[in-house]
Order: C-alpha cells, then sequence, then structure tokens
C-alpha cells in the first residue's frame, strides 16, 4: 500500500564532464550500472539531495582506470529529477523484511547447490563494505520473486549507506554516510539538469 513514495527527489550522479555535457545536451542518457559489486543491483545511481557528495565522488574517479581508459578526467555533476513510483525503500520497515526473506531463499539456494554465497568486502585501505556482491545478489533474489509472483517491478530502490571515518570519537555519525537511489527504471527519471551555483547575494530558498 505505502511503497509509492510520494513526491519527487532530487538525485545527483557524479561523472565524467564530457559524459555530462552530452546528457544536458540530450545525446545521450545515463547508462545503467550493472558491476558484480553494485549493492542495489542493476540500474543507474543517485546520490538522494548530495550535491557534493556527488562531486566528491567523481573526484575519488579521477585517474582511476577502466579497460585502460581514465573513468574521470574532468569531475562533474548531473542533476536529476527522479519520480521513485514502486519504490524499495530500505528505510521503511516492509521494505527490508521483504530483503531479509530474499536472503533466505538465495541462502537455501546456494545450500542445495553446495556453493558459496557471495561476499561483501572492503577496499584494502578502508574497513567500509564496498564491494557489495552478496548485497547485490539478495536484490537480484528479490526481483527474482517479484518476478515470480507476477508483481510490479520496482522503479527504483533507496538506502542509506554508512560510509567513511566517525566524525568524533564514539560517534554514530560517518564522513561519507549518504543514501543512494538506484533507478531500475528509465522512465523515472523525468529529467536532467545542469546544477547551479548559489548566487550568494541573496539568501538560499527556505532558509
Amino acid at each position: 500500500m505505502y511503497s509509492t513514495l510520494p513526491a519527487f527527489i532530487l538525485g545527483f550522479h557524479g561523472t565524467d564532464r564530457r559524459i555530462a555535457e552530452e546528457v544536458f545536451s540530450g545525446k545521450i542518457n545515463l547508462n545503467k550500472s550493472s558491476n558484480d559489486y553494485d549493492w542495489l543491483g542493476p540500474g543507474i545511481y543517485f546520490w538522494e539531495n548530495n550535491h557534493l557528495r556527488a562531486l566528491s565522488f567523481a573526484r575519488e574517479m579521477k585517474g582511476r582506470k577502466k579497460y585502460g581508459e581514465a573513468i574521470v578526467s574532468e569531475e562533474a555533476v548531473v542533476g536529476a529529477i527522479i519520480n521513485p513510483g514502486r519504490c524499495l525503500d530500505l528505510l521503511n520497515e516492509q521494505s527490508i523484511l521483504m530483503v531479509k526473506e530474499a536472503y533466505k531463499t538465495l541462502k537455501a539456494y546456494a545450500d542445495e547447490a553446495n556453493v558459496p554465497l557471495p561476499e561483501n568486502k572492503p577496499l584494502k585501505s578502508s574497513r567500509d563494505l564496498i564491494f557489495r556482491n552478496l548485497d547485490k545478489a539478495v536484490i537480484q533474489t528479490l526481483h527474482e520473486l517479484i518476478k515470480e509472483k507476477n508483481e510490479k517491478p520496482f522503479d527504483t530502490i533507496r538506502a542509506a549507506f554508512w560510509e567513511g571515518d566517525v566524525i568524533y570519537p564514539e560517534s554514530g555519525f560517518r564522513e561519507k554516510n549518504h543514501i543512494q537511489i538506484c533507478v531500475c527504471n528509465p522512465n523515472c527519471i523525468l529529467g536532467y539538469f545542469r546544477p547551479r551555483e548559489i548566487d550568494p547575494t541573496f539568501p538560499c530558498a527556505g532558509r
């Protein structure tokens, strides 16, 4: 009953300047990511209401290579207006229970086939579980279960990601905490926009 979020979301996607400009001009759309470690499964990933985190991510990718080419030569951010539609919202108890049941199903399949489950693993230089192969497999299992039941597929997936060092001793807050939106259905992206700079001569709206 409550799986449809009632408002639009502003999402921000960190990428290379060349790709961003082609998106803004309407030449291309952002592509789905389908890495084995994508924790929310295949989709287009955005930071919810977090332009700065998207920019930081693009800067982190600067200099890294994939297939011999730089992932990001010059950092940029693409803004998007997203209609969440039917959302698997992992800040909602019902959605959490669904994912929990999907894990049980995946575990039963693995036990029956006598194969190990995928694992979530950290980067060598971090304790954060960045490579989320297990989480992706669980989400994929949930997609398959929804399909088998002939239920409407999820348009988007939303979840909180706890990342980075604590911001002070014994804190539950971390430097890179954020909410991510994985858009499974590209039609949920109503439009892209170029994030603009604040005009310092005026107060921010709502403040």
